[in-house]
């Protein structure tokens, strides 16, 4: 299957729980993750969220409300989810996904640092973007 690393679990599943927030996938492997959205969102690998390189990740905070609108596939190895806050630049390979399931205990540790360290609550809302644009990189 194009997208995943040689011998990665290919998903056999996934199923999205509205009411519950959470993105269900299952893998090859037998591995089965529930992935909240909020979690999903704040670790988005788009360029929004990521930045262009190391250290210009955008914190993001009052994602735990998030909802997933769409999931639309991208050929044979990823989707892109549409998230309620207009949120839809993220490309989620398979391996990723994996990679958010498998580690989500770790990436909200993470996470709940990096609120810490920038003196944010998980719920303030996000400031308004200072006139930055990824359109002409």
């Amino acid at each position: 299957m194009a997208g995943l690393q040689s011998g990665s679990p290919a998903p056999q599943d996934l199923t999205v729980h509205g009411q519950s927030r959470v993105l269900e996938v299952s893998f090859s492997d037998g591995a089965t993750f529930r992935i909240p959205f909020e979690l999903m969102r704040v670790y988005s690998p788009s360029a929004e969220v990521q930045g262009h390189g190391p250290g210009q990740e955008v914190l993001q905070t009052g994602k735990r409300e998030v909802d997933l609108v769409e999931l639309a596939p991208v050929g044979n190895y990823a989707v892109q989810p549409t998230f309620s806050d207009g949120h839809d630049s993220g490309i989620y390979s398979w391996d990723f996904l994996y990679f958010l399931g498998s580690q989500q205990d770790q990436l909200w540790a993470d996470y709940e640092a990096r609120l810490q360290v920038a003196g944010v609550d998980r719920d303030a809302p996000m400031p308004e973007k200072a006139g930055h644009s990824c359109g002409g990189h």
